[in-house]
């Protein structure tokens, strides 16, 4: 993930969370990530990721994160409550509003998270209700039980990881 600048790297390691219910914290680790070859064709495929926690702060992994993902040709839609607009897309409060800022056939081919641990079952029934395809965990967000209701639901789920470091692998 070095692009030969300080551009704050290390960022993307996860902070340490107090541990909650149902996450690697308090019980035996059970959920596997999909196999590589399955990661990589889906961040080869998708064309619009949804960002829950997105901060227009720049010094913020999300934002950073975000901003890469941009520069991969994503595009990124910021959902976050608290804010207007970020990186040049206008944000919605949640996942239920969407389609307010997706054009005719343009749909959220991922879900990228970076809220804390005890958010993540929100965010999954929601996954499962607008019926989105695919769900990503950032380093550090670790919900065991949430994560295996998503990929009972069908959801491509994958937890405790940097999508921006897994695409950048992709060169």
């Amino acid at each position: 993930m070095n692009s030969g600048s300080d551009s704050g790297s290390d960022r993307f390691i996860g902070q340490a969370l107090s541990p909650v219910p149902g996450t690697a914290s308090t019980m035996a680790c059970m959920f596997r990530n999909p196999e590589s070859k399955d990661i990589e064709r889906l961040l080869r495929s998708a064309r619009t990721i949804a960002v829950v926690g997105l901060s227009t702060d720049a010094s913020r992994p999300s934002h950073d994160v975000a901003r890469h993902l941009q520069g991969f040709g994503y595009r990124v839609i910021p959902v976050n409550p608290v804010i207007d607009s970020v990186l040049g897309e206008r944000a919605v409060p949640d996942l239920d509003h969407l389609t307010e800022v997706l054009a005719a056939g343009e749909r959220v081919d991922i879900v990228d998270v970076f809220r804390r641990p005890e958010q993540v079952p929100a965010i999954v029934e929601a996954c499962i209700r607008l019926g989105l395809p695919a769900l990503w965990l950032q380093d550090g967000v670790v919900h065991e039980e949430a994560a295996a209701r998503a990929r009972a639901a069908g959801i491509f789920t994958v937890m405790d990881r940097c999508i921006y470091r897994d695409r950048a692998a992709l060169y």
